[in-house]
């Protein structure tokens, strides 16, 4: 379809706004790699916050919802609704910890848990693992669905696409550092959301639709609009809702919802002024990506199966498009061609805005391995601060350039997701035992983070052709997740700890909560001293109650059960109430 003039001002405007911004910080980020990569741990939470929910929006996310809508109706959302309990847990046990460490990434975390020349050797080896292989996996999936709007909304095909927005988000990521990252976010976060709740009043306002009354009695959709999926169905109710929240949410190493923190999320905790503000950004992260977002992407998705009910119906409104990139992903931009001029410019500046924040962050955070936790460590210890930050930005480039191949060779959102989830299966509960537990040990990260890779490959390339029958991607995930921690338990187990010298220090600087640490190191005075651990559950368990109700409530009362939506309202805000004034039990520092 073709963009009218008032459009392509609107995208200028936005695009003249990032770069403006983008050239502001960029002095600023190349004075050391401290600040290019943490913003020199100056930033307040309200921003931190909003930098990691507006890295979470990207291009590819309302795609895979409409993927999920459509495949598995409304309730099929628990795939990644889920991950609030991982994020809950995050904030009220593991943010305070990590703005403790005062390292530069999550990756430094090796040398100061771990000791002697295996650690040394896992964090070289995760860094690259993790900043150019799992990131360059991230970053192809974002530029998937870039490719599906650039070849529904603009008609380019998939390479012209990829060279023009990984072109721009690059020149952006490399010349700025993470000050100009998350106060662009800022301004993409509004640019997006107002997007998402267009693209959902005009697709409801299709004559087929017939407003939200009409997508409300439409009976067609009324087992697809469900919250929760039907227990009747084992198989179904399974994957969808019950090892989401009964195995994937601890077990499942995904970018953003890593159990205990990690990658970006991490990133924007180290940068924070102190631990109440790394706790209060990735707490306001919770709350808005999973209470405040969903609804508008749901929302297109329910009317595109009015619109579009088979993917051929896709196909025939886009006969132009190559017929490899129909999925139930694309339906998403597909409902956005009902967009009148300049409002259409706005959604295609807020799609753009999604890209350019994902991959903007991806990109710094990558990079921040490759310099930090491989180049500084082991090629250039002597490195100055301003050789650092070039290969940084040499770094930005290269992982661009990988994440674009790739892109090219994936098909749907939803093939991305699944790989990602299965590659880290498994490896959760190491993520999480490691602050609390002394035995967790280096030997136990590389069994994991092995054993889940292969399994991983086996399902995706093997078991298949075995001729053993599918399996389901729940039933693999738990397979994976079974396999992987019977191993890195076992090799924990039968292998030595850390020293205790290299404990005692991960102590006295972490001075985390339990009984773990009693028995091999001198528990002293420290953080812990103001401390309830009972106060951290019970957050833990009213911020997830908290979100949940109010994502129910805006869904009750959309389809027009308003008793229902009052009360979820009522039970979110008691929830609220009785967390703040909790917060003071939870012992955090300025």
């Amino acid at each position: 379809m073709q963009l009218a003039p008032l459009d392509w001002i609107v995208i200028a405007l936005y695009g003249m706004t990032a770069l403006a911004i983008g050239l502001y910080f960029a002095r600023r980020a190349g004075s050391d790699a401290d600040e290019f990569f943490l913003s020199g741990r100056k930033l307040p939470w309200w921003l931190l916050g909003t930098s990691m929910v507006a890295t979470t929006f990207s291009t590819d996310t309302p795609n895979l919802v409409a993927d999920f809508v459509r495949t598995g109706g409304v309730a099929q959302n628990w795939s990644w609704w889920a991950f609030l309990i991982t994020g809950m847990c995050t904030v009220f046990f593991y943010a305070k910890l990590w703005r403790r460490s005062g390292a530069l990434t999550d990756i430094e975390f090796y040398e100061l848990r771990y000791s002697g020349r295996p650690a040394a050797f896992l964090r070289g080896f995760r860094a690259l693992y993790l900043g150019v292989f799992y990131n360059v996996m991230i970053i192809a999936t974002v530029t998937l669905a870039a490719t599906k709007i650039g070849g529904v909304l603009l008609g380019l095909d998939p390479l012209t696409t990829v060279l023009i927005a990984g072109s721009v988000t690059m020149l952006y990521s490399a010349t700025s550092g993470l000050w100009g990252v998350v106060v662009t976010d800022l301004v993409l976060f509004v640019v997006a959301m107002v997007g998402s709740i267009a693209a959902a009043y005009f697709a409801l306002a299709q004559p087929e639709v017939g407003g939200l009354a009409g997508l409300v009695g439409n009976t067609e959709l009324r087992s697809a609009m469900r919250f929760f999926p039907d227990f009747s169905n084992w198989s179904v109710a399974a994957g969808i809702f019950i090892i989401p929240i009964a195995v994937q949410w601890w077990s499942a190493w995904y970018p953003g919802s890593e159990p205990g923190g990690g990658g970006y999320i991490a990133q924007r905790m180290l940068a924070a002024r102190n631990e109440k503000e790394s706790m209060k950004a990735t707490l306001w992260f919770n709350i808005a990506h999973y209470g405040l977002r969903p609804w508008p992407w749901i929302i297109v998705a329910l009317c595109s199966m009015v619109i579009y009910p088979e993917l051929a119906d896709i196909q025939a409104r886009f006969p132009d498009l190559d017929p490899s990139l129909v999925g139930n992903d694309l339906a998403y931009p597909a409902m956005l061609v009902f967009l009148p001029a300049g409002l259409l410019g706005l959604v295609v500046a807020s799609l753009a805005a999604a890209y350019m924040s994902t991959i903007s962050t991806q990109l710094n955070w990558g990079s921040s391995y490759v310099v930090s936790d491989f180049y500084r460590r082991f090629v250039n210890p002597k490195a100055s601060q301003r050789r650092l930050v070039a290969v940084g930005r040499l770094s930005t480039v290269g992982l661009m350039v990988l994440g674009a191949i790739i892109a090219l060779q994936l098909d749907t959102a939803g093939q991305g997701f699944q790989i990602l989830l299965q590659i880290g299966a498994g490896t959760g509960l190491i993520f999480l035992l490691r602050w609390f537990w002394y035995r967790v040990n280096v030997w136990s990260e590389l069994a994991g983070m092995t054993i889940s890779f292969l399994v991983a490959i086996y399902f995706a390339w093997v078991h298949e052709a075995l001729g053993f029958a599918t399996l389901t991607g729940w039933q693999q995930l738990v397979i994976g997740v079974a396999m992987t921690t019977v191993v890195w338990v076992g090799v924990t187990l039968v292998t030595p700890p850390a020293s205790r010298e290299t404990l005692q220090r991960f102590y006295d600087r972490i001075q985390p909560l339990g009984r773990g640490w009693r028995r091999v190191v001198d528990v002293g005075p420290g953080p812990r001293d103001a401390e309830s651990i009972t106060a951290a559950f019970l957050a833990w368990f009213l911020g997830c109650v908290l979100v949940y109700s109010a994502l129910f409530a805006t869904g009750y009362l959309l389809y027009g059960q308003h008793a229902a939506g009052v009360f979820a309202l009522a039970v979110s805000a008691g929830a609220g109430v009785w967390l703040f004034r909790l917060l003071p039990r939870l012992g955090l520092s300025d």
